[in-house]
């Protein structure tokens, strides 16, 4: 299995396997795709309306991950669980913190 990150001139792009309404805000690790592409699993307590679990998507990983909200984008998946995120800045050192998540 691959990495669920590319490295981007700018950032870093994040496949998300999103899962809204959950107990608590925390990573569990990969999920695999049906076409076998990784994707982080992602938790988060806010619930799948009004764009609310987006923006706690964001607010999580970006606290989790040491950036600012405004340099965490959300660029595909708006209104289903797989998403793609871009993360604004050094690709190597973001890809660092992404990667702890799975040691």
């Amino acid at each position: 299995m691959t990495t669920p990150w590319e490295p981007r001139a700018d950032g870093l792009a994040v496949r998300i396997r999103a899962q809204p309404g959950a107990k608590a805000d925390r990573i569990d690790g990969l999920h695999a795709h049906a076409d076998g592409a990784p994707a982080l699993k992602v938790r988060v307590r806010a619930p799948a309306r009004d764009g609310r679990a987006n923006a706690a998507l964001a607010t999580f990983l970006a606290k989790r991950w040491g950036v600012k909200k405004a340099e965490v984008t959300l660029t595909s998946g708006h209104t289903g669980r797989d998403k793609t995120v871009h993360l604004r800045g050094d690709p190597g050192e973001l890809a660092a913190r992404v990667a702890a998540e799975l040691a």
